[in-house]
């Protein structure tokens, strides 16, 4: 198994769930998800705090620890922001984009969702490529 920062994946982790909660904050994009959605706050009611952010925390930490694995132990804090854009926006996005097409959603909800995953494997990669430790 190649060699991983413990800390560049925790703090990698980490900085999903904080461009999470400002992206899908009332700040940037919680009224157009919303609607998009087809869904208002009192529908989605009151969550599980610890299923919910726990669960998020989770995949967080595994989606940061098998991107290290597959960025390498060697990478860059550019390249690493290159190939979270690229991972996000071209595996992500554009898996999201055909099963959107098939479920008729709209673009609107394609930008909102997709943006966040470019955004957050291009800060992932970024500091994946900055914390070797």
């Amino acid at each position: 198994m190649p060699h991983v920062s413990y800390v560049g994946v925790l703090v990698a982790a980490i900085s999903a769930f904080v461009l999470g909660g400002i992206w899908y904050s009332p700040l940037l994009f919680a009224n157009a998800w919303l609607r998009e959605i087809g869904k208002t706050k009192e529908q989605l009611g009151k969550p599980n705090m610890v299923k919910l952010f726990g669960g998020a925390f989770v995949l967080a930490f595994i989606t940061a620890w098998v991107f290290a694995m597959f960025l390498g132990p060697t990478v860059t804090v550019r390249f690493g922001a290159a190939a979270g854009f690229a991972a996000g926006l071209c595996w992500v996005g554009t898996s999201f984009g055909t099963s959107y097409l098939f479920e008729r959603r709209s673009l609107r909800l394609w930008l909102i969702n997709a943006g966040y995953f470019t955004f957050m494997f291009s800060i992932m990669g970024a500091l994946i490529g900055l914390i070797h430790v």
